[in-house]
């Protein structure tokens, strides 16, 4: 569904980042309302204070994705303070820095119950109310991680390609129907999400910092150009959205050269992706 006068949006980890921005620049479309949650409340605020200034209401719900009941109650507040829900953004997502066998087991279930399980979640308490409109919209924040597979990355990218993979079955399931869906791939985007990673149970400290400082060298994108980025995807109605020219850039060689794909990025881009070579 295209963005209109009727349109209530629902973001999940809107408390900053690009759930924060997109959900301003959706207030600025002047939509029919927007329900954003996180489980960071004093951001959460922050960013309905900010959506609000365009004169949408607003409403924001302290909820852990990783928990069905939780994504339930978002749904069920969602509508009762709006009235309906046409668009689902998945956007909530955390990153866990390390080697596989650094991480423990409870690393990779806490990242999947989030990056996963919550997209999972989402999607099936909201399909049933977006089945009901008479056009709704399912987007799911997947990653360039959902194209490659770097180093160090394992829990990362295992939830990602989850998503993507999701989110194109589901799209062929529901061509023809009332509700679009599509996977969104950022590429590097400044966001706070390697400061805010967790760093796996056997994982040198020192890996979060370097982890941090690579990140900011190498996120191009700013949150509010992903945001704009992703609002003329919807209008579009887009299965695949692509954030950046990274994006791009790696998309496609990761089609053309399945084989050799990281050293080639590494060479054009000029950086190394391992922290153990920083």
């Amino acid at each position: 569904m295209s963005l209109s006068s009727r349109s209530v949006a629902v973001v999940t980890g809107a408390a900053s980042g690009i759930g924060r921005a997109l959900a301003v620049k959706l207030a600025s479309e002047k939509i029919a309302g927007i329900a954003i949650s996180d489980v960071n409340e004093a951001g959460l605020a922050e960013t309905a204070a900010m959506a609000e200034k365009h004169g949408v209401p607003v409403s924001a719900h302290i909820i852990d994705v990783s928990k069905l009941d939780e994504v339930q109650r978002l749904a069920d507040e969602a509508v009762a303070k709006h009235g309906r829900v046409t668009h689902l953004i998945n956007n909530a997502g955390v990153g866990v820095m390390g080697n596989f066998d650094q991480l423990s087991i409870e690393d990779f279930e806490w990242l999947m119950s989030i990056n996963f399980w919550g997209v999972i979640y989402g999607c099936k308490v909201f399909l049933p109310i977006l089945k009901e409109q008479e056009s709704s919209h399912i987007l799911n924040v997947s990653s360039v991680f959902g194209f490659i597979a770097p180093e160090e990355q394992t829990a990362y990218c295992a939830s990602k390609f989850a998503v993507r993979g999701f989110t194109e079955s589901l799209r062929h399931e529901l061509a023809g129907t009332n509700v679009t869906v599509s996977a969104i791939h950022p590429g590097g985007i400044k966001t706070n999400i390697a400061r805010n990673s967790r760093v796996g149970k056997d994982t040198p400290q020192e890996w979060k910092q370097q982890g941090a400082k690579f990140f900011d060298k190498v996120a191009r994108t700013s949150p509010e150009t992903a945001a704009e980025v992703i609002v003329k995807g919807i209008k579009d109605r887009n299965p695949r959205i692509l954030i950046g020219s990274d994006a791009y850039a790696i998309s496609t060689i990761s089609r053309l050269f399945p084989k050799r794909y990281l050293r080639l990025i590494e060479r054009i881009s000029g950086h190394k992706m391992s922290l153990r070579k920083k």
